[in-house]
C-alpha cells in the first residue's frame, strides 16, 4: 500500500498546483491513500466548503487541519465531516473529530491529527497524552495507525516520533512549510519525516508575499500577511509505503512537483 502525504496547501493557487499535479502522481506512483494538509488553503488561513469539495473531488481520502482551523467561519459548515479532521488535543468539546478510520485495500487505517504546544500560540491539551489515549482506544480495530503533529518545533516532532516509535506506522509532521531531509525508517518499521513541506508560490516566504513578509521584520507593524501571487508553483510530498501482510513501513520518500 501506498500512502500520499501532501504538504501544506496555501492558498488557491497552491489549490490550483494540486489539481494539476495530483492525477498524474497518483497514476504514475499508483498511490492507494492521499491525506492533505489544507488549514491555508483560504487565502492562506483556513478552509471553505468550495475548497474542501474540490479536494475531496481529486480522490484525497483525509484533509487536515492546524492551527488555522478556524480560519473561515465556512469550516462550521462541514467540520463534522468524517474525511476533515482538525487536532485531537483541542479542548474536549470542541466540535469536529481528531481522528478518523477509513477502509483501504482490505485495511483499516487510521489518521490522528495533533497540534504542537512549543510557540504555537494556541490553547491546547498535551499532545502526547492524548494521542497515548487515543492509540490505546483505537489500536485493536486498526492495521494502520497514521499520526500528522502540526507543530513549530523540530524537537517537539522528533520527540514524538520517539515517543510513538512501536506504537503507530507513520509519524509525519507539518506546519513550517519547509520540506525536511530526515525522512527515515526505524527499526519498529515507523516512517517519519519532520515537515513534508507546502503546495503553493515559489517566491514566496513560506507561502506569503515576499515583501509584506520582509515588511514585517524590518518595521515590527502588523503588516497584513497575503498569499503570493507567483505565478511557478510547487508541491512538496512524501510517499510511504508498507507491507501489505504487516502493515510495516517499508520506504518513505521525499518528492517536490
Amino acid at each position: 500500500m501506498k500512502v500520499l502525504l501532501i504538504g501544506d496547501i496555501v492558498g488557491n493557487i497552491g489549490v490550483k498546483k494540486v489539481k494539476e499535479v495530483l492525477p498524474k502522481i497518483k497514476k504514475e506512483k499508483n498511490i492507494d491513500f492521499i491525506i492533505a494538509n489544507a488549514e491555508n488553503s483560504a487565502e492562506g488561513m483556513g478552509i471553505t466548503a468550495n475548497i474542501y469539495k474540490d479536494l475531496v473531488a481529486l480522490g484525497i481520502n483525509v484533509i487536515t487541519m492546524g492551527n488555522h482551523t478556524w480560519g473561515k467561519k465556512d469550516i462550521f459548515n462541514i467540520i463534522e465531516n468524517k474525511n476533515l479532521i482538525r487536532p485531537a488535543n483541542y479542548p474536549k468539546g470542541v466540535l469536529g473529530n481528531g481522528y478518523g478510520i477509513y477502509e483501504c485495500n482490505n485495511k483499516k487505517i487510521a489518521v490522528i491529527d495533533l497540534i504542537g504546544r512549543v510557540d504555537m500560540n494556541v490553547l491546547s491539551e498535551n499532545p502526547f497524552i492524548v494521542v497515548d489515549e487515543i492509540i490505546e482506544k483505537i489500536k485493536s480495530n486498526v492495521d494502520i495507525i497514521i499520526v500528522e503533529f502540526h507543530a513549530e518545533a523540530t524537537a517537539e516532532k522528533i520527540a514524538m516520533s520517539y515517543f510513538l516509535d512501536g506504537k503507530v506506522n507513520l509519524v509525519y509532521g507539518t506546519h513550517t512549510h519547509v520540506q525536511t531531509a530526515d525522512e527515515r525508517i526505524t527499526q519498529n518499521g515507523m516512517a517519519y519525516i519532520t515537515d513534508v513541506g507546502m503546495t503553493g508560490p515559489s517566491k514566496s516566504v513560506i507561502g506569503m508575499d515576499v515583501d509584506a513578509s520582509i515588511k514585517r521584520f524590518l518595521t515590527s507593524l502588523p503588516e497584513r500577511y497575503k498569499v503570493s501571487d507567483d505565478k511557478n508553483t510547487f508541491m512538496d510530498c512524501a510517499i510511504v509505503e508498507f507491507d501489505d501482510e504487516n502493515c510495516r513501513a517499508k520506504e518513505i520518500t521525499r518528492i517536490k512537483l
